[in-house]
C-alpha cells in the first residue's frame, strides 16, 4: 500500500504505464518502479475510490511484475504488490478483523491463459475422461468486497474487504441495503450445525450499484454542479463509505454472496450446493452461476459471458472459475495472495478512437450549463456512440480535450459513454481551449458560478430551457398547489406558446386556451384527447385561489436554489414581503435563523436578475399576494428543540399535514433518521428508516401515538 502522505501518481497517456526506455532498466529498478506504480494505483483505486489507471492496464502491470519476480525469485519480498492483497483499511470506520483472510484472485488475461490454468488444475487433481474435474463459474462482479457477520443466525456486522485481513466497519451503511437479510431463514438454518445456535458464520459477496442507479445518479451529480462517478464500482464504494448512512440509503446499492469464511459448519460440500444454501438463507445469488463439467464447457461460458454482458443491469468484468469441490479447493490451498483452486477470466477492454468535432454547451432542467463532446459515430461496447457528457469545464480542463482532438472514448461500465482522453501527438496545431460562455446559450442571460462550485448556472426565471420543470414546481403540493396540472399537460402548453413563465398562469393563460391543450393522449380511433372545458375550468379555478397561498409558498414556488419549504417560510416570516426581501442585502438575508451565507447570496443573486423581478412584478400586478401574516403561534410550542421523523403509510392523515401539525408545536420534521431524532412516527409497510431507528435505538411511535400528541401537545407517557 501506498504511503498516504505521498502524492498519488499522476497517470500518463490515458493511464497507462510509461514503457521501459530504450535501454531497458536493471530487473531490480523495474520491479521498484512497478510495485511504485501498483501501489499508487491501487490507492487511488481502493482508498480515494477515483482510479487514476484503467483496469486492464493495472491488470498488464501486474502481470510483467509476476513474469519478472518469475525471472528473478531474489526480487520477491514480502513487500511486493504479489504478495498483497490487494486493499485498503480507513482510519475513519473502526477495523474488523475478517473470520478468516480474505484473498485477491490471480487473473486469466485471455481464453488461452485460462486454458492453460485448467489444464493445470486438472492435472494437479488427477482428472481423467471417466472423473473429469467439476468447475462452478460465476460471473465476476464489478462491485466493493464485503463480509457479513450473523450470529445465532442474526446479523451483527458488516466489513469491507480492506486489506484482506482487516476490514472497514460498514454495518449501519449495509442495514440500508434491502436485500441484505436481517436474519437466516429456517431453509438455511435447517444444514447448519446446531441450527446456527451458539455460531458465528460469515459470508462475502459484492455490494454494486445496478446501471440504472448508476445512470441516475450522475444525471443528479450534473444538475446539482457536483463531480460524477467514474462508474459504478466507484459509485457503490464510494456510497458504502460513506460516515453518513443516509448517503447510502439514497444510493440504491445491491448485493450478491458467493463466499464463506469456513465452510466446516454448513452441511454442504460443493460450490454449486454452496451457492444454493446461499439462497436458501435468503442471500441475493447471482443466477447465472454454473457448473460445469469439462474445461471446454468452461470456456464456451466465459465467452457467452462476454457475449452478452451488455444485456445485464449491473458491471461484470470477467469470470471466476472456482474448483467446485470443497475437499479438492483444500488440496489446492493458497498462494500468498490468492487461492490456487480459483481464477479470474478478465475481459478485454474496448476502447476507439475517433475526432472531437464539437463541444455544444446544453442548459439542463435546474439551470446548469453541461459541456458536451461530439465528435465522429464510433461503435462501442455493441452501440455507435457520438456525443458524451464532459459535466463541466474542470473536467474538460483536467482531461485536456479539445475540439479537433483525436480523443479515446469509452463506456463507463460499458453503458455511459465517456472521453477518456486525447491522443496528445494527433493534436492539430492551434486547437483553442473551451471557455465557458458567460451567457446562456437558451436564453442570453448571464450565467453564474457560485464560490466553492464547479457549475456554472443560469438562474433566469424564464429561461426557455428550464420552463417546463420550473412551471411544474410552481404548481406543485408545497408551492402554489394548483390541482389538476400534470406534468404532460404543462409541457404542452409551454410546446404551444402558452406558458413561459410562472406569471403566465395569471396574466396569459385563458380557460378557452387550456381547454384546447392536448394532453398527450388519444382515444381508441386515434384522435387527440384535449383538457376539455370542465376540466379547464377547474384548473383555472385552481389557478385563482392560488393567489392567495402567501409570500412562502411563493418564494418556494419560484424554485430558487437552495430555497426549500422550510427556508422560504423563513424568509417569509422574517421580511414579510418581496419588496422586502428583493430590497435586502447579502448580509441582511444570511443574518435570518437557519439561512447562511451560501443561501443569502443565491437569493440575492436572484433578485438582481432584471428578468427574475420583473416575473415577481408581474405576479404582483396579477393579484397574487406577496405578503406574509406575522402572527403568533396559536397553539404553545411544546414539542421546541424535539425532532422527528414521518415514515411508512398513515391511514387517517396526510404525511404533510402531519408534519405541519407537529411544526405548529414546535417541533422540526426531518426526512432521515440518526441519533439526534427524538421519535420517529411509523406507519404501514415502514422501511428502512424503521430499521435504522431500531438499530440507534431512537424511540418509535405509532400513528395512535401520534395522534395524542397532536391533539394534546403532550408526548406520551
Amino acid at each position: 500500500m501506498a504511503d498516504e502522505k505521498n502524492e498519488p501518481l499522476q497517470p500518463s497517456l490515458f493511464g497507462e504505464v510509461p514503457a521501459q526506455d530504450a535501454a531497458p532498466q536493471p530487473p531490480r529498478a523495474r520491479a521498484a518502479e512497478l510495485n511504485r506504480i501498483l501501489g499508487h494505483a491501487a490507492y487511488a483505486y481502493y482508498a480515494l475510490d477515483r482510479p487514476e489507471m484503467s483496469d486492464a492496464e493495472f491488470d498488464r502491470t501486474l502481470q510483467e511484475l509476476l513474469a519478472l519476480e518469475a525471472a528473478h525469485p531474489e526480487l520477491v519480498t514480502p513487500e511486493s504488490y504479489t504478495q498483497r492483497v490487494g486493499g485498503y483499511v480507513s482510519e475513519q470506520f473502526e477495523p474488523v478483523t475478517h473470520a478468516a483472510r480474505m484473498y485477491s484472485m490471480d487473473d486469466a488475461m485471455d481464453l488461452d491463459e485460462l486454458d492453460e490454468w485448467l489444464a493445470r488444475t486438472d492435472e494437479a487433481l488427477g482428472a481423467t475422461p471417466e472423473h473429469p474435474v467439476a468447475y462452478t463459474c460465476e460471473l465476476k462482479i464489478d462491485g466493493l468486497g464485503v463480509a457479513l457477520t450473523y450470529r445465532d443466525a442474526q446479523f451483527v456486522r458488516a466489513a469491507t474487504r480492506g486489506d484482506g485481513t482487516t476490514g472497514e466497519n460498514v454495518t449501519a451503511n449495509v442495514l440500508t441495503i434491502d436485500d441484505v437479510p436481517r436474519a437466516l431463514s429456517p431453509a438455511g438454518l435447517a444444514r447448519l450445525a446446531d441450527g446456527g445456535l451458539g455460531r458465528s458464520v460469515e459470508v462475502r459477496g459484492e455490494v454494486y450499484m445496478p446501471r440504472h442507479s448508476f445512470a441516475r445518479l450522475n444525471e443528479d451529480a450534473d444538475a446539482a454542479g457536483t463531480a460524477p462517478f467514474a462508474n459504478p464500482r466507484n459509485a457503490a464504494a464510494g456510497s458504502l463509505r460513506q460516515k453518513d448512512p443516509k448517503v447510502t440509503a439514497h444510493r440504491d446499492l445491491e448485493t450478491f454472496i458467493y463466499a464463506v469464511a469456513d465452510e466446516a459448519p454448513i452441511d454442504v460440500h460443493t460450490q454449486h450446493d454452496f451457492l444454493q444454501w446461499l439462497r436458501d438463507c435468503g442471500f441475493s445469488v447471482n443466477e447465472h452461476a454454473a457448473r460445469c463439467t469439462s474445461a471446454a464447457e468452461v470456456r464456451a461460458y466465459c465467452e457467452r459471458a462476454l457475449a452478452h454482458r451488455d444485456e445485464l443491469d449491473y458491471d461484470i468484468d470477467g469470470v471466476v472459475v472456482k474448483v467446485d469441490s470443497f475437499a479438492s479447493q483444500a488440496v489446492l490451498g493458497f498462494t500468498a495472495r490468492a487461492p490456487r483452486w480459483a481464477i479470474a477470466f478478465k475481459f478485454p477492454p474496448e476502447e476507439k478512437r475517433t475526432v472531437l468535432r464539437e463541444i455544444r454547451v446544453q442548459v439542463g432542467r435546474t439551470g446548469v450549463l453541461t459541456p458536451v463532446a461530439e465528435f465522429d459515430p464510433v461503435t462501442v461496447a455493441g452501440s455507435t456512440i457520438a456525443r458524451a457528457t464532459l459535466h463541466n469545464v474542470d473536467e474538460i480542463e483536467r482531461k485536456n480535450v479539445r475540439v479537433g482532438d483525436t480523443i479515446v472514448v469509452h463506456k463507463a461500465g460499458d453503458v455511459i459513454p465517456e472521453v477518456v482522453g486525447p491522443v496528445l501527438e494527433l493534436r492539430p496545431a492551434g486547437a483553442p481551449e473551451f471557455r465557458m460562455p458567460k451567457t446562456c446559450p437558451s436564453c442570453g442571460s448571464p450565467v453564474v458560478r457560485e464560490e466553492g462550485e464547479v457549475a456554472y448556472r443560469c438562474v433566469s426565471i424564464d429561461c426557455p430551457a428550464q420552463a417546463v420543470e420550473r412551471l411544474i414546481h410552481w404548481g406543485s403540493r408545497n408551492a402554489m398547489d394548483i390541482d389538476g396540472l400534470g406534468d404532460e399537460i404543462v409541457a404542452r402548453m409551454v410546446e404551444q406558446g402558452l406558458l413561459a413563465d410562472v406569471a403566465d398562469f395569471y396574466d396569459k393563460l385563458t380557460e378557452k386556451d387550456l381547454a384546447e391543450v392536448w394532453t398527450g393522449r388519444q382515444t381508441v380511433d386515434g384522435e387527440d384527447i384535449v383538457v376539455g372545458p370542465v376540466i379547464a375550468a377547474k384548473i383555472m379555478a385552481q389557478v385563482v385561489e392560488s393567489k392567495g397561498r402567501g409570500l412562502a409558498r411563493v418564494l418556494f414556488g419560484l424554485g430558487i436554489r437552495h430555497v426549500g419549504a422550510t427556508v422560504a417560510r423563513q424568509l417569509a416570516a422574517h421580511f414579510g414581503s418581496a419588496a422586502a426581501l428583493a430590497a435586502a442585502t447579502e448580509e441582511d438575508i444570511a443574518a435570518v435563523d437557519g439561512v447562511g451565507p451560501k443561501i443569502a447570496a443565491s437569493v440575492r443573486g436572484f433578485f438582481s436578475i432584471e428578468k427574475n423581478v420583473a416575473v415577481v412584478e408581474r405576479l404582483r400586478e396579477a393579484g397574487v399576494v406577496l405578503e406574509e401574516e406575522r402572527v403568533e403561534p396559536e397553539r404553545p410550542q411544546t414539542l421546541t428543540g424535539l425532532t422527528f421523523v414521518l415514515t411508512g403509510t398513515l391511514e387517517r392523515l396526510r404525511r404533510n399535514d402531519a408534519k405541519a401539525a407537529l411544526e405548529a408545536l414546535g417541533a422540526k420534521v426531518t426526512g432521515s433518521v440518526s441519533k439526534k431524532t427524538s421519535y420517529v412516527v411509523a406507519g404501514a409497510a415502514a422501511g428502512s428508516k424503521l430499521t435504522k431507528a431500531q438499530s440507534l435505538g431512537v424511540p418509535v411511535l405509532d400513528e395512535a401515538a401520534l395522534e395524542q400528541i397532536l391533539e394534546t401537545g403532550e408526548l406520551p407517557a
